[in-house]
């Protein structure tokens, strides 16, 4: 009987129980198409599906003599069918079984982290639409500079993830695919018939070419896809826990009740899923680097590149999917203190605004040169004197010269910055 496989969890996905039940799936669907070309009758494919199965207890058994892993799991599965196990994995080399076993997983993981990255989408798009004109000060290089809003953050974030979702989607194509081409690729023992069939029923294209595996710049590409994705999880996290500290405060991870943040220090909150997330984005960002390396195999192929994947096809995909998870509930539960931002916004006393005023001499009549060196000029002292800058900026005759008061202090309007809150927003979200 051909296993009925629904997709689980990511953790069940990468089972010992999951691999086999694909592998044995892989040689079923060979077994009924070779039936199909008359190499097996129907009394004996009926016998074989029939009875195929297998023990992971019994494989690990007959491993640790054989020292292979496909040669025990076949043993196990004839131990189980007869004498009819003869046409099982007829004409097949490993390989043929295992990679296509594992693009079939890596398919199945990259639909599952698609789900969440869609959730992650929507509690973006949620949060951005929240705060759509929360007003808050946008820093370069750490420093203040001017005006944005809390939702323009999470609008950057939402098209970012947009694009890691075009990746990802194009890293499962590109992934789906397996092989059934013999031992080095030549279909010398194998009709391709054979990968024809197998390929369709497991939902899988049959690659183009291949030599005894397929070749592994495919991985790279998944692997990469996924190490892009938590990199922008590592970047959001990194905002977060900078708005996090104290002396900004502009945001905060839900305290839930009855948490604690330091063993010591009974007042800490501390944004540990950020911090978290920052540390795993750096494991499936390090994993690239592997999966580039298994690119270059010796001639047809060796197998360096399996003991890598083993490792990190489900580290990554458990991982990221962790990832996905843990950053959907974050931006959803998200608190932020809007009060707190437009404290933050008046720190440097008005400094913020100086660009508005710059543009605003140019356009009464002062050089560019002339107009920068004043409100320069100005700037420095207000961050020495804390005296507002407005007030700084009437003490300059260049400025006096060009704009009254009133004038001046519609260059300190924030809505002035708010203009095209809503054309960024229609370019976002449009679709």
């Amino acid at each position: 009987m051909i296993p009925r496989y629904t997709r689980p969890d990511m953790g069940a996905l990468w089972t010992d129980e999951s691999k086999f039940d694909t592998w044995l799936k892989i040689e079923l669907f060979a077994c009924e198409a070779w039936a199909e070309k008359g190499k097996i009758s129907p009394s004996a494919l009926a016998n074989i599906k029939n009875k195929a199965t297998f023990s992971v207890e019994r494989i690990n058994e007959i491993e640790a003599t054989v020292r292979h892993d496909v040669i025990a799991f076949l043993t196990c599965v004839g131990e189980n069918i007869g004498p009819d196990s003869r046409f099982v994995h007829l004409g097949l080399t490993s390989s043929d079984v295992v990679d296509t076993a594992l693009s079939y997983l890596l398919k199945e993981a990259g639909l599952l982290l698609l789900e969440g990255v869609d959730k992650l989408l929507i509690a973006l798009k949620n949060k951005a639409f929240e705060h759509k004109m929360t007003v808050c000060v946008g820093r370069s290089h750490g420093i203040h500079a001017e005006p944005t809003t809390f939702g323009l953050k999470m609008a950057i974030y939402y098209a970012e993830m947009q694009r890691n979702r075009v990746r990802l989607e194009r890293a499962v194509k590109t992934i789906s695919v397996g092989q059934i081409s013999g031992a080095v690729g030549t279909y010398g023992n194998i009709d391709p018939a054979i990968e024809e069939y197998v390929c369709e029923k497991m939902g899988l294209e049959a690659a183009p070419i291949s030599t005894q595996v397929l070749q592994r710049d495919r991985h790279a590409e998944y692997f990469s896809a996924l190490a892009i994705t938590s990199a922008t999880i590592e970047k959001m996290s990194v905002e977060l826990r900078h708005l996090q500290r104290t002396e900004v405060l502009e945001a905060e991870e839900k305290f839930h009740e009855g948490q604690k943040g330091s063993s010591a220090m009974p007042h800490k909150r501390n944004p540990i899923t950020a911090e978290n997330l920052t540390g795993l984005a750096r494991v499936v960002k390090g994993n690239l680097f592997a999966a580039l390396d298994n690119i270059a195999l010796w001639h047809e192929r060796d197998i360096s590149h399996s003991s890598v994947e083993r490792i990190i096809a489900p580290d990554s995909t458990i991982l990221l999917d962790t990832m996905l998870a843990r950053m959907t509930r974050l931006i959803s539960e998200l608190t932020v203190y809007p009060d707190r931002m437009l404290e933050n916004l008046d720190t440097t006393h008005g400094l913020i605004f100086s660009q508005k005023a710059l543009l605003d001499l140019i356009s009464a009549g002062l050089s560019r040169e002339a107009a920068y060196e004043s409100v320069q000029r100005a700037a420095m002292k207000c961050w020495k004197s804390k005296t507002p800058f407005i007030d700084l900026l009437m003490e300059e005759k260049n400025v006096t010269d060009k704009l009254t008061r009133d004038q001046l202090e519609r260059s300190f309007d924030l809505s002035y910055y708010l203009t095209q809150v809503d054309y960024i927003f229609n370019k976002v979200f449009k679709a």
